[in-house]
């Protein structure tokens, strides 16, 4: 009881916070974004959400990031890779009415083992809700053969939470990169969430720790011919050392090691994070 009134006293605590930014803003534009937040807070604390998902609310601050990001009700924002639809819980109820959602998901020609029988879940994921999931788009991410994860320069945002990784090991980023700069309007934001590796870290850490550098994903991201746009510290964790025996999965939620020392990973809590935006510059 002690620990589930913290997480909720926490979440409120950051909630409060996102509200407050709010408050220099001109009156219509108050409106609206308090209106968002109230939004976006209720959803992720929404009763069609696992005590699971939401226990996790306060490591990922679902509310605060996207409201970083510059997501809008009636935006057409793609969700890349969503795997289980954690996010795709609180995006798909907040676009459903005015906007759009595509879910770039695994395609079912993939190589890897896991990827097929994932995107399965997901889509019995939406099917048995239609009401939240129904309008969602699934489209197949399988570079280089499949890459079309929306109608080209048609999106106005396109988000990944911890995926970056997955990229660099398969040795895809760029062409990772670059699907979302085609699906993407001139003017259109990629935000990023990715764990993050202490600056200066090799390529063989990035490859096969599940950190990478802020300045790696920066210079994959420039490449693509995106701009920087800025970052936050919203998922930071200065607890996280970032050097494990099994990489950033020996943390919470996965704990590889199994019972070993687990009490010490679970006071050091989920992954150090960056929270990046980036812009597509206009012709």
């Amino acid at each position: 009881m002690k620990v589930a009134n913290l997480i909720l006293e926490k979440f409120w605590q950051g909630f409060a916070a996102l509200l407050c930014t709010v408050c220099l803003l001109p009156s219509a534009a108050f409106a609206d974004h308090h209106n968002e937040a109230i939004q976006l807070g209720q959803l992720v604390q929404g009763s069609h959400r696992s005590e699971a998902n939401i226990s996790r609310n306060n490591a990922r601050h679902p509310a605060q990031t996207l409201d970083f990001f510059g997501l809008k009700p009636d935006m057409t924002a793609i969700e890349i890779l969503p795997g289980g639809g954690w996010y795709t819980e609180i995006l798909a109820p907040f676009l459903k009415d005015e906007g759009r959602l595509y879910a770039a998901h695994f395609s079912p020609n993939a190589s890897l083992s896991y990827m097929s029988p994932s995107l399965g879940r997901f889509e019995e994921k939406l099917t048995a809700n239609p009401d939240l999931y129904g309008k969602t788009i699934v489209r197949h991410l399988n570079p280089p053969h499949e890459t079309a994860i929306a109608p080209p320069e048609s999106a106005d945002m396109a988000m990944t939470f911890r995926n970056v990784h997955n990229w660099i090991m398969a040795g895809q980023q760029a062409e990772y990169f670059e699907a979302f700069y085609t699906a993407l309007k001139p003017g259109g934001i990629l935000g990023i969430v990715e764990h993050r590796a202490k600056p200066g870290s090799s390529m063989e850490v990035m490859e096969t720790s599940g950190y990478v550098t802020e300045a790696y994903v920066k210079e994959i991201a420039a490449a693509a011919g995106f701009d920087f746009a800025g970052s936050s510290e919203i998922n930071a964790n200065a607890k996280d050392q970032t050097i494990y025996p099994k990489g950033v999965w020996t943390l919470p939620p996965t704990y590889q090691m199994g019972d070993e020392n687990k009490a010490q990973f679970a006071a050091i809590g989920e992954s150090d994070r960056m929270t990046l935006k980036f812009i597509k510059p206009l012709k």
